[in-house]
């Protein structure tokens, strides 16, 4: 029962799947949150170790209270869910695709993480990840970058979505770092998964992505906490 605990969210298939995959290998009990039961389980089989499935829809109030309920202490959660349900820029993005990309990317990650905030306080050594985007840096949208060419407006629901998660990330940072926690913020770069049309025809390993996730859920007492972060490790701009 003293073995760390985790919880990732939206953890049953892409990055937060290898997220999970990996922090049971460091020896995690990890619920493997997931809107759906089956698929949840069925991921959790596939990771092994002590992997549970966590039914956790995070756009849905009373899901995340009994999720909550159903964790005593946690030391690590990482708020992966997310989507892009439209690239159109903002002149073409409706008010709707707006609110439901903010449901799951912003207004998902501070329910969950306020939910589950009494049992990260029973850890010695609470963490939070949040899985951002190089994409929702504001330098990086109108400066020279790595990732992507600047001066393009696509995609304006979820980069936008991401700058805001990026500011939460800091002022929880700011707000609980006195209790020792690490609250940072993840640009995964460009992956292979169903994130959307582009994401689906990329080549880039999410395992990859997942490895940078952990870097920082393992992050030492002396570390650095309100931070942006790409999965190699290197410092990314807000």
């Amino acid at each position: 029962m003293n073995d760390p605990t985790a919880l990732v969210t939206g953890a049953n298939k892409g990055i937060g799947k290898h997220i999970a995959r990996l922090l049971a290998a460091e020896g995690f009990r990890v619920h493997v949150g997931s809107r759906d039961a089956g698929r949840g389980r069925r991921a959790a089989e596939e990771i092994g170790g002590a992997a549970r499935v966590l039914v956790l829809d995070v756009t849905d109030p009373d899901s995340i209270a009994a999720a909550a309920r159903r964790v005593d202490r946690l030391d690590v959660l990482v708020n992966n869910a997310g989507i892009a349900p439209t690239s159109a820029p903002p002149a073409e993005t409706g008010t709707d695709d707006f609110r439901r990309t903010y449901e799951t990317n912003v207004f998902g990650v501070a329910a969950v993480t306020n939910a589950f905030l009494p049992a990260l306080r029973r850890s010695p050594h609470p963490r939070i990840v949040n899985v951002s985007s190089g994409t929702g840096s504001l330098t990086w949208s109108t400066n020279p970058n790595p990732q992507f060419t600047p001066g393009s407006g696509a995609a304006a629901a979820y980069r936008s979505s991401k700058a805001a998660l990026n500011a939460l990330t800091v002022l929880y940072a700011q707000t609980l770092a006195e209790e020792g926690f690490k609250v940072n913020a993840l640009a995964p770069g460009l992956r292979a998964t169903d994130l959307n049309p582009r994401a689906a025809a990329a080549d880039g390993d999410p395992a990859e992505a997942a490895q940078g996730a952990v870097r920082l859920a393992l992050l030492p007492d002396d570390g650095p906490t309100g931070a942006f972060f790409s999965w190699d490790g290197t410092p990314v701009p807000w």
